[in-house]
């Protein structure tokens, strides 16, 4: 029997050049599957941004309309709309950013009752709302979202802050310019019967 034993150099060589194959395939698979999941998310936005990145300018529509709404800032409000933006709060639609800021500017604002005689002044009365809750379906520059609202008071005589009211959003959200705002806004409301919703889930 002819038993020819094989050099160790030529060994450790044989065994350098089977991990060196091995690493290129696999990193040959790992660049191939960061392409494929990069086609993927530009695949998710036809805008060509990703969806991550316009759904956070999206819940940042959604704060800054926030707080403009509690802050009365009704210039910074009606700019979070197109121009012929639509506002329904259950009374009909109120097109374009002008129509949008005379109906809330000639709304009368509700004054706290006077402090009963012989207790102190009690500041103003104050509410904010908050946004939880946000679907969003992104479909190029048109985005679709539903979102739940709620709104927080200290509107009675202790000045405690208090739940009282809450409902949803449904929103048609476009791109102008590259800046995402509102084409309409549908305000539901479940302290109001005539401004709840159905009982059906509005969310896809």
């Amino acid at each position: 029997m002819n038993t020819q034993r094989i050099p160790a150099k030529e060994v450790l060589r044989n065994v350098w050049v089977a991990i060196a194959i091995t690493t290129a395939i696999l990193a040959g698979i790992a660049i191939t599957a960061c392409r494929q999941a990069g086609n993927v998310s530009k695949a998710q936005n036809t805008n060509g941004s990703s969806y991550a990145e316009d759904r956070a300018l999206i819940e940042d529509l959604q704060a800054r309309y926030m707080f403009a709404l509690d802050f009365g800032d009704l210039d910074r409000y009606v700019a979070t709309f197109t121009e012929d933006g639509i506002l329904d709060i259950g009374e009909g639609e109120w097109r374009g950013r002008d129509s949008i800021k005379h109906i809330l500017a000639s709304m009368p604002e509700r004054e706290d009752p006077p402090s009963e005689p012989g207790t102190p002044e009690l500041h103003p009365s104050t509410g904010r709302h908050s946004i939880t809750n946000i679907v969003l379906k992104i479909e190029g520059d048109t985005v679709y979202g539903r979102a739940y609202w709620f709104h927080m008071s200290n509107d009675n005589p202790q000045r405690s802050a208090k739940l009282n009211s809450y409902g949803h959003y449904e929103d048609v959200i476009v791109k102008v310019d590259g800046k995402w705002l509102f084409s309409k806004r549908k305000i539901y409301n479940e302290q109001v019967p005539r401004w709840a919703a159905s009982a059906n889930n509005p969310c896809w």
